[in-house]
């Protein structure tokens, strides 16, 4: 009798010799794929304040939800800006008949969003989202103490980082294995608790009261110049100090949020790690951010 040898049966092509040739040889194992921290594997061994989030400017007041043109500064609402890549919300929180509140102007007025609806919106998307970090800006009209409450209702308290002063800060892999991927500071109060950071201590930023592109000075506003991050305020407002929509089509170009980004890092000695915009969907915020974050770190 022939004596049958997978050469012999890989001559017919036959799926039973695909099977045996491949169990005589040895499957090669599947590798599995690497992680992307907020997107990008690079990312993950990246330190925190050496990378460039995109960021939205009054984050909540947006037409989506019920904001009008006087008042939104975006199209669409958190839930949205966090799927479509958006990484840092800044958000104005108000007490409004002893409930927080997220408003641009008198909330009973001008539209307003329960303040933990939207925290529960972010649980929702790091649940879905499980390797990306988060930053929030809170420009806090309520004691801090209330807003721990609404973040400890939501759990988010449980994924907050604390920064200790003068530690260098962990990569975003770190953050991420550690289950703390949400940094939350406040422009007027601080701790406690210890994850609720007076963003000044931290960080530095530009004017934001800019009525024309040519305005956008890199000129330091608030905090210290030798903080560790750097928020670059990029977005036009009208001559009421109302949002301007039509600006963001040219200030939100790529090529615009470059130059910018660029000449305030050569005035400041620090790349900005925060940019937020009116507006985003317009121009190429996300793409400007990613050519930013490709530039080695420091």
């Amino acid at each position: 009798m022939r004596r049958v040898t997978v050469r012999s049966l890989l001559t017919f092509g036959t799926p039973l010799a695909l099977a045996l040739a491949t169990l005589a040889c040895g499957a090669a194992p599947e590798s599995e794929p690497a992680r992307r921290c907020n997107g990008e594997a690079a990312y993950c061994e990246r330190r925190y304040d050496q990378l460039v989030f995109p960021g939205t400017h009054n984050s909540h007041a947006a037409k989506e939800d019920h904001f009008g043109d006087a008042n939104a500064n975006q199209l669409y609402g958190v839930a949205r800006q966090l799927e479509d890549g958006v990484r840092l919300l800044l958000m104005d929180v108000y007490d409004d008949e002893g409930e927080t509140m997220l408003c641009h102007g008198p909330c009973g007025l001008l539209g307003a969003t329960p303040h933990r609806d939207t925290l529960g919106q972010l649980k929702g998307f790091f649940e879905r989202h499980p390797h990306d970090v988060v930053t929030i800006i809170y420009e806090d009209h309520v004691p801090a103490a209330k807003l721990a409450e609404d973040l400890a209702a939501t759990g988010l308290d449980a994924l907050s980082y604390t920064h200790p002063a003068g530690d260098p800060w962990p990569t975003l892999g770190q953050l991420i294995d550690r289950g703390a991927r949400l940094v939350v500071t406040l422009e007027s109060g601080g701790p406690p608790p210890a994850y609720l950071h007076h963003v000044w201590d931290l960080a530095f930023d530009t004017p934001y009261s800019f009525t024309s592109p040519e305005a956008m000075s890199c000129a330091l506003n608030r905090g210290s110049a030798s903080n560790d991050l750097f928020l670059l305020n990029h977005w036009v407002s009208n001559g009421a100090g109302l949002p301007h929509a039509p600006a963001a089509a040219t200030v939100n170009q790529r090529a615009f949020l470059l130059e910018r980004a660029r000449r305030c890092a050569a005035e400041t000695g620090h790349v900005p790690n925060f940019i937020a915009v009116d507006f985003y969907e317009q121009g190429e915020l996300f793409d400007a951010v990613r050519e930013l974050n490709q530039q080695p770190s420091p």
